[in-house]
């Protein structure tokens, strides 16, 4: 086979490539080879008919397809690898013609690696987020320390915000149960908001012992089937308990930790808090440092690479989902979507990965940023020692040139992050930086 002809336009690349008439006869015969056990043709047992007599009954082309994937890496290293381009997403055939002298001609074409006209990406000023744990904030983690080391006791009077409530209860649409509203010896906590707006105050004040119908409306947002309507939950309260927290004092502090007193358990949660808060500022202010020199580039992305990347975002979602024992479906359906919603909804994290991915290879490339050998083995050793793994293991799961590029890529962040210049964050912004974080 040999390339005919290449073109690249409008972040495409077209090649023609011929195929010699003997080659891809025999592509052709590996296609039938492969098929012909399901080939049913009258006067032939299943299997047996030659590969001319098939052609005759369904089509002289009708191998074609299988043929061409079966010179498919040959097709892509010949007009692809060999011609150094640099493609993104599948290449694919887009046209089938046959040749002059028996042989075909094939027409394959594939998005290209973008062209990027980098803007300012040195010297930026970006907002960063000053490292600040309050005496509220330690407080609350004492708080939740103290709500994990309580203790639930029954209690004879009526329920309270706090308490926990142990009961039946059992959904109704227009008097009709619905899927999902029934639940036995339901242990629920008043304020924890785990049920529908309203649910859990109106049981605020009910006894052991006592029935009560609650009448909530589900919120606008929620499954296609409740969404923004009103519906009625019989309740059978069958106990009521308190939650009784400890005394926050020294005593408190040497039980929950390995401090003698209150005031050096604060002091190690505002270092924690503080350690953290460090680390997730730093890491806010690297994604923002990135994305406003990506802002800064001229680029037109493909969508195949966004797509691209899409699945990889949810095939790393899809992963993290199932150690907690849970599809990626039933996270959608849960959620009130589907695939395609879950799809859309983080698709702009794609979109700004690629960006910024794309963006850094090019201040690699600007700033001539590279990766020794030495250095690559050194990152190799590490990562064996992370993971307890032989480095040929690593060296062959991670491969150097992939390696080699995401190193490439550290390089350029860092330069980027070291010369921007950290200007003051609006408090609303840090209050809400801070939100997140929690």
């Amino acid at each position: 086979m040999n390339v005919k002809s290449t073109e690249k336009a409008a972040g495409k690349a077209t090649i023609v490539i011929e195929v010699e008439k003997a080659e891809f006869d025999a592509a052709l015969t590996k296609a039938y080879n492969k098929a012909r056990k399901d080939i049913f043709v009258p006067g032939f047992r299943k299997g047996k008919a030659p590969r001319k007599v098939v052609e005759g009954k369904y089509g002289a082309k009708v191998f074609y397809e299988d043929a061409v994937n079966e010179i498919y890496p040959d097709l892509y290293e010949k007009a692809i690898v060999e011609q150094a381009i640099k493609a993104v997403g599948t290449a694919y055939i887009s046209k089938l013609d046959d040749g002059e002298d028996g042989g075909v001609v094939l027409t394959m074409e594939t998005d290209l690696y973008p062209e990027v006209t980098l803007g300012d990406y040195k010297g930026l000023e970006v907002p960063k987020a000053d490292v600040n744990v309050t005496d509220e904030e330690v407080e609350a983690e004492i708080d939740r320390m103290a709500e994990r080391n309580s203790r639930i006791e029954t209690v004879d009077r009526p329920a309270q915000e706090g308490d926990t409530v142990v009961l039946d209860f059992e959904g109704f649409d227009n008097g009709v149960p619905f899927e999902g509203g029934k639940g036995e010896k339901y242990s629920l906590k008043l304020g924890s908001h785990q049920f529908v707006p309203g649910f859990e105050e109106a049981l605020v004040g009910v006894s052991a012992g006592e029935e009560k119908d609650v009448n909530v409306t589900f919120p606008e947002n929620y499954t296609p089937e409740l969404a923004g309507k009103p519906v009625v939950f019989k309740c059978k309260i069958h106990e009521v308990k308190e939650t009784i927290l400890p005394e926050k004092d020294d005593e408190f502090a040497k039980d929950v930790s390995e401090f003698d007193t209150l005031d050096a358990l604060r002091a190690d949660i505002r270092t924690k808090r503080e350690n953290e808060r460090r680390e997730a500022v730093e890491r806010a202010f690297e994604s923002a440092v990135v994305e406003k020199a990506a802002a800064n580039m001229t680029c037109d992305i493909p969508a195949s690479m966004i797509e691209e990347q899409l699945d990889k975002h949810l095939e790393q979602f899809a992963y993290q989902l199932q150690m907690n024992g849970m599809k990626l479906d039933d996270y959608a359906k849960m959620m009130g979507g589907d695939m395609s919603s879950l799809r859309a909804s983080m698709r702009p994290m794609a979109e700004t990965t690629v960006r910024n991915n794309v963006l850094l290879d090019a201040v690699v490339a600007a700033e001539n940023i590279t990766v020794s050998d030495e250095e690559v083995n050194d990152e190799i050793k590490k990562l064996a020692e992370q993971y307890s793994m032989e480095e040929d293991k690593v060296r062959a799961a991670v491969g150097e040139e992939s390696l080699k590029t995401d190193m490439a890529a550290k390089k350029a962040m860092k330069l980027l992050v070291e010369s921007a210049v950290a200007t003051e964050m609006p408090k609303a912004e840090e209050k809400e930086a801070s939100k997140e974080e929690e």
